[in-house]
C-alpha cells in the first residue's frame, strides 16, 4: 500500500513509546506515570462532566482553564496556551517558530520526539552532545540557528539546568525562541516560567501527565509572551480547532485548583527517588543526580539490556534506550515505595546474583 503515500512518508521515522504490555501483578517503571492517582476532585469534575452538555463543542479557546494556570504563576490567559498532551503543544511549536531555514539545536541526548518532529515538518537540526557526564553545556550552542529546545530537566539523564543558565542560553540567541520543554519541572528543579515576562524569546511547555497523574486526559500547556503564544494558536486553529474535550478541561481545571494533591504527590515521588537512588546505589549501580520522577543508572559490570529484559522477564517493566551514548544506561521510573523495593529486591535477590 506504501505506493499511495505521500514521499514524506517514505522519510519519517516515528516516535516510539514505552511499551504498555498486558502482563499480570507487572511493576510498570518503564513509561514516567505517575504511580498514584490524579486528585480526587480531577475525578469528581470528569464524572460531572459527563452528561448532555457532551453533545455541544467544548471551548476552543479553552479559557477558564488558562485562566488558572495563569493565575498559578501571575501571568494573564493571553500568555497561556494548552494543547493536547505536552506533545501537541511542542508539535505546533516545531512548526510555528522553527522554520527558518538555519538547524534547530538540540541535546543529542533528549526527547526523541525532537528529531521526529524536525523530519515531519522538514526542519534542520544540530544536536549537541552532552558533557561526559552527561551535562549540558549551555556554552556550546553557539551559531546560527532557528531556535533551542531543551528538556529541562533533561530526559532521559534527569539532570537539570539552573536558572542562570537559562537566562545565558536566551541571551545568547535573543532574535530565535529558546523552548525549555518543562514536563518534570514540579519533581525538584526551577521552572522558567518566571523569566517569560523579561523574555520574549522563552516559551514554556509543561504538562499534566506526569506530576498531576493525567497522562491518560492528554493536557498540555505553554506559557510565554502573547506574540508567541498567537504563533501556536494560529497553527492549532489552521488544524484542529478543538483540540481538549470536555472531560479534559474540567479534570485539567479542577487539578490546578487542588494545590494539596498536587504538592503531596510530588513529595511522595521525590522521597521515593531518593530511597530507589540509594539503593541502586548500594548494589553498584551509578546514579545521575536525577531532578525529575525517574532515575537515569548504569552498572560498571552488567549489560543494560540483559539487565532490562531479566528484569521484564520478572514482571517488572525499565526503559532501555538503545542509542549509542544510551546503551550502557537504564531509565527507571520512580514508582511507589513499594514497588521501588521489589525492584531493588529483585535486582539484589536474584537478576544480579545470577548475571
Amino acid at each position: 500500500m506504501s505506493r499511495f503515500w505521500s514521499p514524506l512518508v517514505h522519510t519519517l521515522t516515528p516516535y516510539v513509546p514505552g511499551e504498555q504490555p498486558k502482563i499480570a501483578n507487572l511493576i510498570k517503571l518503564n513509561t514516567n506515570e505517575s504511580p498514584y492517582g490524579p486528585s480526587p476532585h480531577a475525578l469528581d469534575a470528569i464524572k460531572a462532566a459527563t452528561n448532555d452538555s457532551m453533545r455541544l463543542y467544548p471551548d476552543p479557546e479553552a479559557l477558564a482553564l488558562r485562566t488558572a494556570l495563569g493565575q498559578r504563576v501571575g501571568l494573564g490567559a493571553d500568555h497561556v496556551f494548552v494543547g493536547n498532551g505536552s506533545d501537541e503543544v511542542l508539535a505546533h511549536a516545531f512548526q510555528a517558530l522553527f522554520a527558518h531555514g538555519e538547524p534547530l539545536l538540540f541535546p543529542d541526548i533528549s526527547y526523541s520526539f525532537y528529531k521526529v518532529y524536525c523530519g515531519l515538518y522538514k526542519l534542520p537540526y544540530r544536536m549537541v552532545p552532552l558533557s561526559a557526564d552527561m551535562r549540558m553545556v549551555v556554552e556550546d550552542y553557539t551559531g546560527p540557528c532557528s531556535g533551542v529546545v531543551i528538556a529541562n530537566p533533561n530526559a532521559p539523564t534527569g539532570i537539570a539546568l539552573g536558572l542562570d543558565a537559562i537566562r545565558k542560553l536566551l541571551d545568547m540567541h535573543p532574535d530565535r525562541v529558546v523552548l525549555v520543554d518543562e514536563a518534570y519541572v514540579d519533581f525538584g528543579a526551577q521552572s522558567a516560567v518566571e523569566l517569560v515576562r523579561d523574555y520574549p524569546n522563552l516559551l514554556v511547555v509543561q504538562t499534566f501527565s506526569k506530576s498531576r497523574a493525567l497522562a491518560g486526559a492528554r493536557v498540555g500547556f505553554a506559557f510565554g509572551q502573547p506574540d508567541l503564544i498567537e504563533a501556536l494558536v494560529r497553527v492549532k486553529d489552521s488544524f484542529n480547532s478543538y483540540p481538549l474535550d470536555r472531560l479534559a478541561q474540567a479534570g485539567a481545571l479542577a487539578s490546578v485548583e487542588d494545590e494539596a494533591w498536587f504538592t503531596q504527590s510530588v513529595q511522595r515521588v521525590m522521597a521515593s527517588r531518593a530511597m530507589l537512588s540509594e539503593g541502586l546505589r548500594e548494589l553498584g549501580f551509578e546514579v545521575l543526580p536525577s531532578m525529575a520522577n525517574f532515575v537515569y543508572t548504569r552498572h560498571p559490570d552488567r549489560d543494560a539490556g540483559e539487565l532490562a529484559a531479566q528484569l521484564r522477564a520478572r514482571a517488572i517493566l525499565v526503559r532501555h534506550l538503545k542509542g549509542e551514548r544510551t546503551m550502557a544506561w537504564l531509565r527507571i521510573t520512580v514508582g511507589t515505595q513499594e514497588q521501588c523495593q521489589a525492584l531493588l529486591d529483585v535486582l539484589r535477590d536474584s537478576v544480579l546474583r545470577n548475571s
